[in-house]
């Protein structure tokens, strides 16, 4: 009697065990068993391939490479700009100027003078921050054309064989001047000079149109004054000439010649 009670209690305790499990499994107040996923078989390939020395080396050369071409590319428009680098930086609050750049130079020696006016105009606004170098680099790929370009090829390989060097872009500029102004530069101006006249021209555009010649004319004092003289309108002429006190220096006769000229 005793060990068939002994039995029963054992089979009633088992079956309210499992009505309490599924009772707590279908109310969902029981969490589910976690079991983690099955392993891998040990011979299986690992999920992502294996890089071998070389190529890994390969992919960052090839990365380092283009990042280096990029930061070229970066340079040369930061200096396009008149940046360079840290261009960002440096460059001043205000409003933006604009420079125009010089005309192609082809090498004619009445129009160097005009070209490195311009190139030192361009050169002082927008590139400061740049080097001699590319200053340099800069004008002679303004010049093109006629003498110019073998001038330009000399310098190119003067300056890459170390045979040449500049401190200064004004030093280059001074070269550039004298190379093609030469001993011609002073008999051209003086013909420019003497076929002056200022015709229909207002005085002010005529007075910088003779300065202009006048610069490396050598032309000074009283044979200046007679040029401007000639030059000018005959009408303004007679006049100043008939004042009581003329002009006699040549800032005089612009200065007079100007304000006579606006009345």
């Amino acid at each position: 009697m005793g060990l068939e009670e002994g039995l029963l209690s054992h089979t009633e305790i088992s079956s309210s065990l499992e009505y309490e499990s599924k009772s707590e499994t279908s109310t969902g107040s029981a969490l589910p068993l976690y079991t983690s996923p099955p392993s891998p078989p040990i011979d299986s390939p690992p999920p992502y391939p294996i890089m071998s020395q070389h190529n890994l080396h390969s992919i960052i050369r090839q990365q380092q490479e283009q990042l280096a071409a990029m930061q070229v590319q970066i340079q040369a428009l930061l200096v396009a700009g008149g940046g360079g680098a840290g261009g960002e930086e440096r460059r001043t609050t205000g409003p933006k100027v604009e420079v125009a750049t010089p005309a192609i130079f082809n090498g004619e020696a009445g129009k160097v003078e005009g070209f490195v006016t311009a190139c030192r105009l361009y050169l002082r606004m927008k590139m400061r921050e740049a080097t001699v170098e590319e200053q340099v680099f800069w004008v002679l790929s303004h010049m093109q054309g006629g003498s110019a370009d073998v001038w330009k090829e000399n310098v190119l390989e003067e300056l890459e064989s170390g045979e040449r060097e500049y401190e200064t872009a004004e030093e280059f500029l001074t070269t550039l001047k004298k190379e093609f102004g030469g001993g011609e530069e002073e008999s051209v101006k003086v013909a420019e000079l003497r076929k002056l006249e200022q015709g229909g021209k207002r005085m002010e555009e005529f007075v910088q149109e003779f300065k202009r010649a006048a610069r490396g004319s050598r032309y000074e004092g009283r044979p200046l004054v007679e040029e401007f003289k000639r030059g000018m309108n005959g009408g303004i002429r007679r006049k100043l000439m008939e004042v009581e006190n003329p002009p006699t220096s040549i800032e005089n006769w612009y200065r007079r010649a100007t304000a006579l000229d606006r009345n």
